[in-house]
């Protein structure tokens, strides 16, 4: 019966992979987003497909997808010789290594962890490019596919974790959570649970790392310890050289109309 199971997890992930979204979405110039982009970066993506669509409903977020930035630590290219700097956990796929221009056309958002040095950066990608090959969690799948047509009485916070929680099998795991798993080696927090103590009539926070499998891609958007870079703005942007479309048109010729009665009294005082 291994057949049945493998022909219906295929069945699935092409019918969550398929492309639903159609409405405009604002990308970013691909030079500008590779001249800014640093190893350990996380570029989170919006996505078009079925289960983009579900997460991003899920999660009260418009990024559905993560991967990670791995710059030239890979010797991966595709047939048109551009390096692969990118790993990610993609469904139907696995861990694999993917170019930036595979993002090209998609909205995207560069989220920096602060103050990480060089070493503890490539430390980062490193963990995630000795996963290449990994299994996406199946688990996740049909969880994914019960969400589509989520409960009325399940509350937005319960379902969000239930959606989140996979096999558990460190070989097997999702975007968010493989890269989640890749900052814990470093001891970097995300989204951590905060305990606040008073010792000795001092207060102090204390952080608990949660558990890998409970981060989804919004969460290092809205992390506290990780920065928001856009290229539009690294490279310089002055809004005076905008062109914006109305510029553009033929000045209309102004309608003339007779003073007013006001008017010309006001010319007779003058």
């Amino acid at each position: 019966m291994d057949w049945l199971g493998n022909a219906i997890g295929r069945g699935a992930v092409g019918y969550l992979n398929r492309e639903v979204r159609r409405e405009p979405l604002v990308s970013v110039d691909p030079e500008k987003l590779r001249a800014s982009l640093e190893i350990g970066d996380v570029l989170l993506i919006a996505g078009r497909s079925r289960v983009a669509s579900v997460i991003r409903r899920m999660t009260s977020s418009i990024w559905s997808h993560a991967a990670l930035y791995v710059g030239d630590m890979l010797d991966v290219r595709e047939p048109d010789g551009e390096r692969h700097t990118l790993v990610e956990m993609e469904l139907g796929i696995g861990c694999a290594s993917a170019p930036l221009s595979k993002y090209a056309s998609e909205q995207t958002r560069i989220c920096r962890p602060f103050d990480l040095d060089v070493r503890e950066r490539e430390q980062v990608a490193r963990y995630c490019i000795l996963r290449l090959g990994y299994e996406y969690d199946v688990k996740n799948i049909f969880d994914l596919m019960r969400y589509l047509t989520p409960l009325p009485f399940i509350s937005p916070r319960c379902g969000r974790r239930l959606l989140m929680l996979g096999s558990g099998l460190p070989t097997r795991a999702i975007c968010s959570s493989l890269i989640a798993r890749a900052f814990e080696q470093v001891r970097y927090p995300i989204l951590p649970r905060i305990e606040t103590v008073t010792d000795e009539g001092a207060r102090r926070e204390i952080l608990h790392i949660r558990h890998h499998s409970l981060y989804m891609p919004r969460d290092f958007d809205i992390s506290p310890y990780f920065e928001v870079v856009k290229p539009t703005l690294v490279h310089g942007f002055d809004y005076r050289t905008v062109e914006w479309a109305e510029r553009r048109q033929a000045p209309r010729s102004a309608a003339v109309y007779p003073p007013s009665p006001a008017m010309v009294a006001m010319r007779r005082r003058g």
